[in-house]
């Protein structure tokens, strides 16, 4: 789990001046009128560490919860378009730390304990394939926006 945050610690380091460096028309831009912006991107960001929070706490002390994530009810909902840009990309840097600290805070004896992600079905993943399963989400959101 130590190189999952040394991981993610890196791609904050790195990504956090790119982000900042966009101008607020660049960051709020939407390519089209049904594609995110950078800026819903860093909102949807923000909701998967939200989600990955709950999984990675509730997994430790609850047999296999169930954590869903509708991803665009949360982004329209949340009108992350319409948000002060730097309090997103606060709220997105702070909720990354916070995911460095539950994970390096975390008994090696939890990694294996199984969380549902599923709508329907049961989709059931290790709080470690999660973990590494995030920080690949974020680079890929990343790399889509810089």
């Amino acid at each position: 789990m130590q190189q999952v945050i040394q991981q993610l610690e890196t791609v904050m380091e790195e990504y956090i001046e790119k982000v900042l460096s966009f101008s607020e028309a660049e960051f709020s831009n939407k390519p089209l009128p049904h594609k995110w912006s950078k800026k819903e991107i860093i909102g949807h960001l923000t909701d998967s560490a939200q989600n990955n929070i709950q999984r990675f706490i509730r997994a430790q002390y609850q047999l296999e919860p169930n954590i869903i994530y509708n991803q665009d009810e949360w982004v329209t909902l949340q009108d992350y378009q319409h948000y002060p840009s730097a309090d997103l990309i606060n709220l997105w840097q702070l909720l990354n730390k916070h995911i460095c600290i539950v994970l390096k805070t975390m008994s090696p004896e939890m990694y294996d304990r199984l969380c549902n992600t599923g709508k329907e079905a049961n989709e059931l993943h290790t709080i470690q394939f999660l973990a590494i399963d995030y920080v690949a989400h974020h680079l890929h959101h990343l790399k889509q926006i810089v």
